[in-house]
C-alpha cells in the first residue's frame, strides 16, 4: 500500500546535501519516490515504507529528521526554526564582536610582532578567544563537516570548516613557532576565521528570515482551519475542538465565522466567501442540499449543516497536502541542478589543493602566506548555498502564489511545461459555458403538444446522465408533468438516448441520431437553424418513427470567459474549442467569445484523438475539461487543467486543478508557470556566474597581473549574500497579479 510522509530534515546546509539524503532515503525498501526541498528543510516521500526506517536512513546519512504528521508539528518546527534564527544572530553578534576590533587594530598596527616573546603570548591570548568563539559560533559548521566525513560525503560544512579550521591552525603554527616560516609569511589569521563564521552566520539567518516569507502562502491556507466547531447534540449547541467532529454531526455557522469540516447545507440559507480555496472573489449562496466547504467564510445568515469530510478527508486539508507536495517536487531543470551539486563540493577541494600546491611551489615570495589566504578563500566563496537554494526557492513561491489564486499544480513538472505550452484546448460545456443548461424552446410537430414534447422527453432522459438531462427534468418538474416508465433505455454515445414508453419506440437525440432511425426532421428545419445561429443546443424527439417536435437548451457563456480567451490569445497561445455539439451551435458559441478555431461535433471517445493531431503538429497542447468525462484527452495533452468549483472537483484528476470555474485561472497557471521559470533561470545565472568569476579571483589568477588578491573576509559575505539575494529575487513572485487584474 502506498503511503506517503513528509518529513522535517535538520542540518542541511547545501544542494549536496539534497542529493545525500535523497540517496538516502530512495535506497530504503519500498521507496518509490522521495524528493528533498532544501528551501524548506523537508523531504516528501511516497511508498509502502515504515517512517522509522526513513528516519534511520535520513540519520545513518549524517543528519537528522522527524515526521511532520499534522499542523501542531508544522507550528513545532517552524518555532524551532525561529529558535535556530535567533541563535545564528548571537553566535554571528559574538563572532562579530571578537572579529571586528582584531581586525582594526591589526589593519591600524596596534598589535605586536609575532618576533617577540611577548608579541607571541598576545596572539596565543587572542588564538585561545578566538578558539572559543569558532566553538560556540561555528560548531554546528565543524559538527556538520565531521557527520559528512563519516558518511563519506562532503558539503558545504566541509567547505567552511576547511576553511576557517585551516586558517585557525596555521595561525596557531606561526604563533607558537614563527621561525617556521618565512618572515613575510609571518601573520596570523585569527581574525579572518571568525569574522567569516559572524558573516556565514548572519547571511544565513537572513536567507532564514527571507525563506520564512516563501511559505506564507500555505500559511494562510493552514489558518484557514478554524481551531474549534460549534456542533448540536441532543438538542444543544456546545463549542468543541476540531479534531473532536465526527462523521454526520450537525454543526451551526454563524455570520462572520469559518466553516469548520466539508459538509452539506441541511437548514437555513447564507452567502459564502470561498475566495481562498477558489480565487473567485464574488460570494456563493448557500442553501439547503449545497455543500460547504471547510475554511470558507459564511458572510451572512446562519445555517445548520452535516458533516460529510472531516480531518485529513476536507478539501482544505487535501490542498494543504497537494501544495505541499508539489512545493517539495522538482522539474527536470532542478533535477540537473542537483546532479551538478552532487559533484560541485568534492570538484571544489580539488581547485583548492591545485591552488594551494601552485602557490606554494610557484610564487617567488611569501608562497606560503599566498597558498593559504588563496585557498581559504576558494572553500568560502564556493560554498553552494546559492546554487541549491535557486530552483526550490522559485517552486515553492510559485505554487504558494498559485494556490492563492484557485489554481492547484501537483508537481514543479507541470510548472516547468506550462511555461512552454503553444495551444490551450477548451471543452464547451461547464469550461467556456457555465455548464448550467436550460429549456429555452419547446416546438411541438404538427399533431403534437408542448407538454406531450416535454413529458416524453422527460421520462427517456430519467436515465440519462448527459448535462442536458438535467435541465429537461427540471422544466418537466417545474410544469408538474408526470413521467411515464420508460424499458429497453440506452444511450447511444454522442448521440442522445432510447427506449420504449407506452409499447411505443421512443428517440431523443440530435440529426445523426434521427438519420439513423430513419425519421423525417425536415418539417421543423427552418426552426432548427434559427435556435442553432443563437448558440442553442437541438434536440429532436420521435415516438413511433414520427417527429414530435425539437426541444432547444441554452447553456449561458460564463460572464468572463470572452476576456480570459481574449488574454489567452495576447499570451501568443492558439485556442481550440473541442466539443460534441454541433457544429451551428459550437461556432455561434465560439464567435461570441472570440474563438477562431473550432472543432465540434467530436464524440467524448474521439477528444484524445484531436489532442493527438494537434501534438504530431508539434503543438505543446494543454486540455481545459471538467476532469471527467475529458479524461482520455486530458491524460493524452502535456499538460491537463481540470476545471470545476470548490467540493465538486477532483484534485487528482489532472496535473492542474482549478478550484473556481473561471478561465483565468488557466491565464494564472501560464504567466506564474513562466514568471517561475525565468526566476529560476535568473537564479541559477547568478550562482554560476558568482562561482564562476568567484573562484578563479579567490583562487589568485589576478595577483600576478594586477596584484589584486580577494580577502576571505570578503568572500564570506559574498557567499553569504548571495543565497540572500536568490531568496529575495523568488519572492518577487510573490508580488504578481493575477489574470483578471491584467
Amino acid at each position: 500500500m502506498t503511503k506517503k510522509a513528509q518529513l522535517s530534515i535538520n542540518g542541511l546546509s547545501c544542494a549536496g546535501c539534497v542529493n545525500t539524503v535523497e540517496t538516502a532515503l530512495r535506497g530504503v525498501a519500498g521507496v518509490e519516490q522521495a524528493s528533498v526541498n532544501f528551501a524548506e528543510h523537508t523531504a516528501f516521500v511516497e511508498g509502502d515504507v515504515a517512517v522509522e526506517h526513513l528516519l534511520d536512513a535520513v540519520k545513518k546519512a549524517g543528519y537528522e529528521a522527524a515526521e511532520l504528521k499534522d499542523e501542531s508539528d508544522t507550528e513545532q518546527k517552524q518555532a524551532a526554526e525561529f529558535a535556530h534564527y535567533k541563535q545564528l544572530l548571537k553566535q554571528a553578534i559574538v563572532a562579530g564582536a571578537v572579529g571586528a576590533p582584531l581586525f582594526v587594530l591589526g589593519m591600524g598596527g596596534f598589535l605586536p610582532e609575532l618576533s617577540t616573546a611577548s608579541g607571541q603570548l598576545v596572539w596565543f591570548g587572542i588564538g585561545l578567544v578566538t578558539l572559543f568563539v569558532m566553538v560556540y559560533s561555528g560548531r554546528h559548521f565543524f559538527k556538520g563537516a565531521w557527520h559528512s566525513f563519516l558518511a563519506h560525503n562532503a558539503n558545504m560544512d566541509t567547505l567552511i570548516a576547511l576553511g576557517t579550521g585551516t586558517a585557525w591552525i596555521y595561525s596557531l603554527i606561526i604563533t607558537i613557532a614563527p621561525d617556521t616560516v618565512p618572515k613575510l609569511a609571518q601573520h596570523a589569521y585569527y581574525e579572518a576565521a571568525v569574522i567569516i563564521i559572524a558573516l556565514i552566520n548572519f547571511g544565513s539567518a537572513l536567507e532564514m528570515r527571507a525563506r520564512g516569507k516563501t511559505s506564507e502562502a500555505i500559511q494562510r491556507l493552514i489558518q484557514l482551519q478554524p481551531k474549534t466547531a460549534r456542533v448540536v447534540r441532543d438538542g444543544k449547541e456546545l463549542d468543541i475542538a476540531i479534531g473532536q467532529v465526527g462523521l454526520g454531526e450537525t454543526l451551526r455557522v454563524r455570520p462572520g465565522e469559518r466553516i469548520a469540516v466539508d459538509g452539506e447545507v441541511i437548514d437555513g440559507h447564507s452567502s459564502v466567501d470561498e475566495s481562498m480555496l477558489t480565487g473567485e472573489p464574488m460570494h456563493v449562496e448557500k442553501q439547503q442540499g449545497d455543500e460547504v466547504a471547510a475554511g470558507t467564510i459564511n458572510v451572512s445568515g446562519t445555517f445548520l449543516f452535516r458533516s460529510k469530510r472531516i480531518g485529513a478527508e476536507t478539501m482544505l486539508a487535501q490542498i494543504i497536502q497537494l501544495v505541499r507536495q508539489a512545493q517539495s517536487s522538482k522539474p527536470a531543470i532542478g533535477r540537473i541542478v542537483d546532479k551538478v551539486a552532487a559533484v560541485f563540493v568534492p570538484t571544489v577541494l580539488l581547485i583548492a589543493i591545485v591552488t594551494f600546491l601552485v602557490w606554494f611551489n610557484f610564487a617567488e615570495n611569501d608562497s606560503i602566506s599566498l597558498a593559504i589566504v588563496t585557498t581559504m578563500t576558494v572553500l568560502i566563496i564556493a560554498c553552494p548555498c546559492a546554487l541549491g537554494l535557486a530552483t526550490p526557492i522559485s517552486i515553492m513561491v510559485g505554487v504558494g502564489k498559485t494556490a492563492e489564486l484557485g489554481v492547484l499544480i501537483r508537481n514543479g513538472e507541470a510548472l516547468q511545461s506550462a511555461a512552454k505550452l503553444t495551444t490551450i484546448v477548451l471543452d464547451k460545456t461547464g469550461t467556456i459555458t457555465k455548464g448550467q443548461p436550460t429549456v429555452t424552446s419547446l416546438d411541438a410537430a404538427d399533431g403534437a403538444t408542448e407538454e406531450q414534447l416535454l413529458q416524453l422527453a422527460a421520462s427517456l432522459e430519467q436515465g440519462s446522465e448527459h448535462p442536458l438531462a438535467s435541465s429537461i427534468l427540471k422544466a418537466a418538474h417545474e410544469r408538474q408533468l408526470n413521467l411515464f416508465e420508460v424499458n429497453a433505455f440506452h444511450a447511444v454515445s454522442g448521440k442522445g438516448v432510447v427506449g420504449t414508453i407506452n409499447d411505443e419506440q421512443t428517440i431523443l437525440g440530435n440529426s445523426k441520431l434521427m438519420s439513423e432511425y430513419s425519421i423525417d426532421v425536415s418539417s421543423l428545419n427552418a426552426r432548427s437553424e434559427q435556435l442553432l445561429r443563437q448558440a442553442q443546443t437541438v434536440v429532436y424527439l420521435a415516438q413511433a418513427g414520427q417527429l414530435i417536435g425539437i426541444v432547444a437548451v441554452s447553456d449561458p457563456v460564463k460572464e468572463d470567459s470572452r476576456k480570459a480567451i481574449k488574454l489567452l490569445i495576447k499570451l501568443g497561445l492558439k485556442v481550440v474549442m473541442l466539443t460534441g455539439d454541433n457544429h451551428k451551435t459550437a461556432q455561434a458559441v465560439a464567435d461570441s467569445v472570440g474563438i477562431k478555431h473550432v472543432i465540434s461535433e467530436v464524440l467524448p471517445e474521439d477528444k484524445e484523438n484531436q489532442v493527438r493531431k494537434l501534438q504530431e503538429n508539434n503543438e505543446v497542447v494543454a486540455m481545459v475539461g471538467d476532469g471527467i468525462n475529458d479524461a482520455p484527452a486530458l491524460a493524452r495533452a502535456n499538460i491537463g487543467f481540470a476545471i470545476g468549483t470548490g467540493t465538486d472537483v477532483a484534485i487528482e484528476s489532472a496535473d492542474i486543478t482549478l478550484m473556481g470555474g473561471s478561465l483565468y485561472g488557466v491565464i494564472d497557471a501560464i504567466t506564474v508557470s513562466k514568471a517561475t521559470i525565468r526566476n529560476i533561470k535568473q537564479n541559477l545565472f547568478g550562482a554560476f556566474i558568482y562561482n564562476s568569476l568567484g573562484i578563479p579571483i579567490a583562487a589568485g589568477v589576478l595577483y600576478p597581473v594586477f596584484a589584486l588578491l580577494l580577502n576571505p573576509m570578503i568572500a564570506g559575505a559574498a557567499m553569504a549574500m548571495s543565497s540572500v539575494t536568490v531568496v529575495l529575487n523568488a519572492n518577487r513572485l510573490r508580488m504578481m497579479k493575477s489574470g483578471r487584474e491584467q
